[in-house]
């Protein structure tokens, strides 16, 4: 972790971030406060935020004079949004090279983590689960210089590295055979059940928030197939009880439907994509209580600009075979009253659109006010920040956004941000 303070050091010189000077107490002015906790929508509300917390939500008067009025009275007003699968650290995102992530610098890859995130809240999301890196431990030196207030960013939990096996869907493959792959691109990598609750335990004695599991192969790596078992169910197993031993839990990337139940068995939260869940699968997640956290909207960018910049076939292969199969079964899951969280994969695709996938999960079958729960509270239980983020009731964070027109009309306007407010700090929008 030394060489990351000094990596550190030069990225936050880099960066220019300069802290808002902020009044002890700011008040906001919505002119409709979206309420996903209760599941309405009142007119005109004041909300008072004190120490970055709100401690109250009350009808509009006049004007408060203890304390900064951001107003907000033409805009409608929601929580903060989560998005619980994000890659902000590694920053330079899916292209054309597979080896992609070797081609950068540890300096070079957090100092575009770190504007990456910068992005990433100022599209309207101030949490983020950011679900594993190839570089190690890189997302917990981003976290920390966010909570530092280093860094413009959003709340972030992190993975530190993919529990993967050699050569699957959490490793740097598409290399000729004799590249040697640096060891903190292997920090995850395991063999057996015995590794894999070593590997567990190192990470998170390094600072992971949570273990990311690579469960089965995957859609942008090569020589990986998505229905494929990577790690056996005992291997998934003695990680998840390593991770619940320390107070953590587990993720599990899983595409193929053998693999998502088996992820399910073994003790995961939440599984990635379930590109190809089946029936049973639908009927375990909903009897465990395990969320889905499926990535609806990437297979049409992936199609796109897979085509355009000459992405590997293969990838342009697996994108075809599973993406009309993940919208089908996320309609289903919808249908069955799975717990779905907003999960969109940013960096796939370019970050600061992750507001995209809302109109998909409309489409497939929720309500406007279900796919703001989803990125809310639904996102907040799942990561098991509830008492902080995902609504404006007392207690919870200052963390809103403002939008023009109605989402619950008009589910796309979440991708227009026109102001973020976190921890009542006052974002500046461009």
């Amino acid at each position: 972790m030394k060489a990351w303070g000094l990596i550190l050091a030069m990225a936050l010189a880099a960066t220019g971030v300069r802290a808002e000077t902020v009044p002890r107490t700011v008040y906001v002015r919505a002119g409709k406060l979206i309420d996903p906790e209760q599941g309405v929508v009142q007119a005109d509300r004041l909300i008072k935020v004190v120490g970055g917390r709100v401690v109250a939500v009350t009808a509009w008067t006049s004007a408060p004079a203890d304390g900064r009025l951001i107003d907000w009275s033409a805009y409608t007003v929601l929580p903060g949004l989560i998005d619980m699968h994000t890659h902000v650290a590694d920053g330079y995102g899916s292209t054309n090279d597979p080896a992609e992530p070797l081609k950068h610098s540890a300096a070079a890859t957090i100092l575009k983590g770190a504007e990456t995130a910068r992005v990433t809240l100022r599209a309207g999301f101030t949490s983020v689960r950011d679900a594993g890196v190839y570089r190690g431990l890189s997302d917990v030196a981003l976290r920390d210089a966010i909570e530092a207030g280093q860094v413009e960013g959003p709340r972030m939990k992190v993975a530190g590295a993919y529990i993967t096996v050699p050569g699957g869907g959490g490793a740097v493959t598409g290399t000729a055979p004799d590249v040697i792959i640096p060891a903190d691109f292997k920090l995850g990598e395991v063999r057996n059940p015995g590794e894999a609750r070593d590997r567990v335990r190192y990470l998170l004695q390094q600072g992971a928030d949570f273990i990311k599991l690579i469960g089965t192969g995957a859609v942008l790596a090569m020589g990986s197939e998505p229905g494929q078992l990577e790690l056996s169910e005992a291997e998934m197993k003695a990680a998840c009880d390593e991770a619940a031993a320390h107070g953590s839990y587990c993720i599990a990337h899983a595409h193929g439907a053998e693999g998502i139940k088996a992820a399910i068995r073994a003790g995961a939260r939440s599984i990635e994509h379930a590109s190809l869940i089946d029936d049973e699968g639908v009927s375990l997640a909903k009897a465990k209580g395990v969320w889905l956290d499926m990535d609806i909207y990437d297979g049409d960018w992936i199609d796109q600009a897979g085509r355009r910049e000459g992405w590997p076939a293969e990838y342009l292969r697996k994108n075809l075979e599973t993406t009309e199969l993940q919208r089908q079964g996320f309609r289903k899951a919808v249908k069955a009253g799975v717990k779905l969280s907003y999960g969109t994969d940013a960096g796939v695709y370019p970050h600061g659109l992750n507001g995209r996938q809302f109109a998909y999960m409309v489409r497939y079958g929720m309500t406007p006010m279900q796919a703001i729960q989803s990125a809310t509270t639904v996102a907040a239980a799942l990561m098991g920040a509830s008492a902080d983020v995902g609504a404006l009731s007392p207690g919870h964070y200052g963390d809103m956004i403002a939008v023009s027109g109605d989402p619950l009309a008009d589910i796309e306007a979440l991708t227009r941000v026109k102001g973020v407010v976190k921890g009542g700090n006052l974002v500046n929008i461009p």
